[in-house]
């Protein structure tokens, strides 16, 4: 295994692995804090039960979310030190407010994790919710510093050097908001199906209906609400992208030849090679439209630029185009949910119903993947976006395969035992209900 591609393989693995951490750590806490919000206005106990079983997942995912991004900035500095050398006075800000959000993220946890009768119920209520801004603060922050990797700002780069660094600019560069807005509604998107999905399959079960039925509503609620609005941030992307990186937009598209009122393309196999798209659905002047809101207006194809700095179309179709149909289903599923919450509240208790929402469990997580592999691959030869080559920042020490290998049995490892911890809570739901039912008839007895 060559180096680069060693190299490009473990940050492949490692973000692929550290983005569903981040997106549940993200976005949990926000559910913890609805579902604790509720038990503090209704006085039902199954949403203080319900509480306490996502803080646990919260937990499990904190802990794995800080191990594997940890481990991915150690990886920055061992596999591109010549990228670290140069981007890391530019866009260290982020990283360092990250870190600031992060310690608090963990202050907050720890608060709400063990402040059960200790506190006062609203105050222990903030601190949770504490935890799901901090979180999201973190996550923005690092899409910010991905976001200048695609659209470098904040320096002047002048014979080689980089001169009148600006992190504040740097920051908030050209890419951060389209890419964090993006990002944002695609953890709640995926987190929120993820959720609902498992506690659907409880449901068909028929473990503890009514508990799961509360979970899968709150659950929904934000993930439907985020699947709806992401094709709007994914307009507001794609005229980004349009102006910033016309190449990354014709790699999603496959479009090959610039031209005027060019065409959406949808499904297809890209030859590379012959510079065309076999078996694809064409819609004339689609892609004109969602690049610069004009049917007739021109978009840049790869003819505009030499060869060597063609991004990888096939892999960057295929992601772009499996984000967009997933997206496109999970939002199908977001309005069937609304619907039936308004006028057929009858549907969420059919096995159907259910059904569909289980088997959508993996499909938000799947179109991260894709999504990121999108802006990572789309961006490529590049590593610092027409300023630095990925293969020019490389590690000259040999033997990063070995790297590769040691990581990839790490992660792996990381994901088994998170899997087991979480199935591990899951069974454990019904006998944390059981022993809270008990707990409460004693109460009511003693009461008596």
């Amino acid at each position: 295994m060559e180096d680069l591609f060693a190299a490009r393989s473990q940050m492949a693995l490692s973000l692929g692995f550290h983005i569903i951490f981040a997106c549940i750590g993200m976005v949990m806490p926000f559910f913890m804090a609805t579902s604790h919000y509720q038990c503090l206005k209704t006085g039902n106990p199954l949403y203080k039960d319900l509480t306490k079983a996502w803080s646990k997942g919260v937990a499990i995912f904190f802990v794995t979310g800080a191990v594997s991004g940890t481990m991915l900035s150690f990886e920055l500095g061992l596999l591109w030190p010549k990228f670290m050398l140069h981007a890391g006075p530019i866009f260290g800000m982020p990283f360092s407010l990250e870190g600031t959000a992060f310690f608090i993220e963990a202050i907050a946890l720890g608060f709400f994790l063990y402040g059960w009768g200790k506190f006062k119920p609203w105050f222990h209520w903030f601190t949770g919710v504490v935890v799901g801004i901090s979180g999201l603060a973190s996550g923005i922050l690092v899409v910010a510093a991905n976001g200048w990797m695609n659209s470098p700002t904040g320096f002047d780069f002048v014979n080689g050097e980089y001169l009148n660094i600006d992190p504040i600019q740097a920051l908030f560069n050209d890419a951060w908001f389209s890419q964090s807005l993006h990002m944002t509604l695609a953890a709640f998107t995926a987190t929120g199906f993820a959720v609902a999905g498992i506690h659907a399959y409880m449901m068909l079960r028929e473990k503890n209906i009514e508990f799961h039925r509360k979970a899968f509503r709150i659950a929904l609620v934000f993930g439907g609400i985020a699947a709806l609005l992401q094709p709007i941030s994914g307009d507001i992307s794609a005229k980004d992208i349009a102006v910033r990186q016309p190449a990354k937009l014709a790699a999603m598209e496959a479009h090959f030849e610039t031209e005027k009122g060019a065409s959406l393309i949808i499904g297809g196999i890209p030859d590379e090679e012959a510079k065309e798209v076999n078996y694809a659905l064409k819609i004339p002047g689609a892609l004109s439209f969602l690049a610069h809101g004009d049917f007739e207006s021109e978009v840049i194809g790869l003819d505009q630029f030499p060869e060597e700095n063609h991004p990888p179309v096939l892999v960057t179709h295929f992601a772009f185009q499996i984000m967009v149909g997933l997206g496109m289903v999970l939002m199908g599923l977001g309005l069937l949910f609304f619907f039936s919450n308004w006028k057929k509240k009858e549907w969420m208790r059919k096995d159907w119903f259910l059904r569909l929402f289980a088997l959508a469990t993996p499909l938000g997580f799947i179109a991260v993947e894709a999504g990121w592999t999108v802006t990572e691959v789309g961006r490529q030869p590049w590593i610092i976006y027409e300023i630095l080559r990925t293969e020019d920042a490389v590690s000259p020490i040999p033997g990063i395969a070995y790297s590769f290998y040691l990581f990839t049995a790490i992660y792996v490892s990381l994901a088994l035992v998170v899997t087991f911890l979480l199935i591990r809570q899951i069974k454990a739901v019904p006998t944390s209900l059981k022993n809270s039912g008990e707990m409460s008839s004693k109460s009511v007895i003693s009461n008596s």
